[in-house]
């Protein structure tokens, strides 16, 4: 990779169910494992390994269709000086204002975005640069309703629609791959960068620096066009070194 310059983000996950911070296997709510009742303390723990920003999502959120967790998401904002995104139950205007009031940086819509395309531009369009689109899929087809719903939409087809409308970034996860410490699946994920204009960042699967040094690989193949990586499980199992692997991904080895 020498004379390549990119940087891109490591971010790790902080995901929220019945108040706790927990990971479950490919999206299954009874397949969940608990490492940490305080999220709070998680938040500032990752806070203080040096992380850009956080990614919680509330998955009581992403099935009820509506916030569950949101006095704990309130809290992990006023405690860290780190931006927070949030996914798992954004499907109207009125949700994302609540949280941009809590003091969240990004909501992440997903299966509203995939069955309404139109309005996801529109209420990007409505709060430009705060709106990340979140594409969950199957063996490249798109999932929705906490990925418990398949669809016969082709996940680079759905990013190509967001493109010129406001939206922030796209976050790709490969659901077969997710919580399952079996690496990224780069080839969707890179195609998929290479198809928009949009940033994309990796998630599902990360489990190793050897993952970690193939996605700083790919980032530099498509220059900088996938912008970084969400990680989860890895990090509370410790696979991964949070700091060693954010450093190779800002552009080399601390």
């Amino acid at each position: 990779m020498v004379g390549q310059h990119f940087s891109a983000e490591l971010i790790p996950a902080i995901d929220l169910k019945d108040g706790r911070c927990v990971r479950l296997r490919q999206g299954r709510m009874e397949d969940a494992t608990v490492f940490s009742d305080d999220p709070v303390a998680m938040a500032l723990h990752w806070q203080q390994q040096g992380a850009r920003r956080l990614h919680v999502v509330d998955l009581d959120g992403a099935f009820a269709g509506r916030p569950v967790n949101g006095d704990v998401i309130a809290s992990i904002c006023a405690a860290l000086e780190i931006p927070v995104q949030i996914g798992g139950g954004i499907r109207d205007a009125v949700t994302l204002q609540g949280y941009l009031d809590a003091g969240v940086r990004w909501g992440i819509i997903g299966t509203r975005a995939a069955k309404e395309p139109g309005w996801a531009v529109g209420i990007a369009r409505a709060y430009p640069g705060q709106v990340i689109v979140g594409i969950d899929a199957r063996k490249g087809l798109v999932a929705t309703e906490g990925w418990a719903a398949a669809t016969e939409l082709e996940a680079v087809d759905l990013a190509r629609r967001f493109e010129d409308g406001g939206v922030a970034g796209i976050i790709y996860t490969d659901i077969d791959r997710d919580g399952m410490l079996s690496g990224i699946n780069l080839d969707e994920t890179v195609r998929l960068a290479e198809a928009t204009d949009l940033p994309v960042y990796a998630s599902g699967g990360l489990s190793s620096m050897a993952d970690v040094e193939r996605l700083a690989a790919a980032i530099a193949r498509c220059s900088g066009k996938l912008a970084g990586c969400i990680s989860g499980r890895a990090l509370y199992e410790g696979t991964l070194d949070y700091r060693q692997a954010s450093a190779l991904l800002a552009g080399g080895l601390a």
